[in-house]
């Protein structure tokens, strides 16, 4: 769902802060806490690129991999297992 809108939002920029809303909130509904994208803003934002730009193939493994890795770190700060 987050590559895909990514792709077909009109914007040139802001589309990744969207995106990445709208997975929070889909969180939320889930009984999740807020999501935690602090790597994708800081050191991992090529990482992150890249998994969009795979989602054009439909490859969407590299971004559930980051997005695995933001439930984990999530998951670690609200000290869930």
């Amino acid at each position: 769902m987050h590559v895909e809108l990514l792709l077909i939002h009109p914007f040139r920029e802001g589309n990744g802060r969207v995106s990445r809303l709208l997975a929070t909130l889909m969180a939320l509904q889930a009984g999740l806490p807020l999501l935690d994208y602090s790597d994708i803003e800081g050191g991992k934002k090529e990482e992150y690129f890249s998994a969009v730009l795979a989602g054009l193939s439909r490859d969407y493994t590299p971004m559930e991999k980051i997005f695995s890795e933001v439930f984990s770190r999530t998951k670690k700060i609200y000290g869930e297992k």
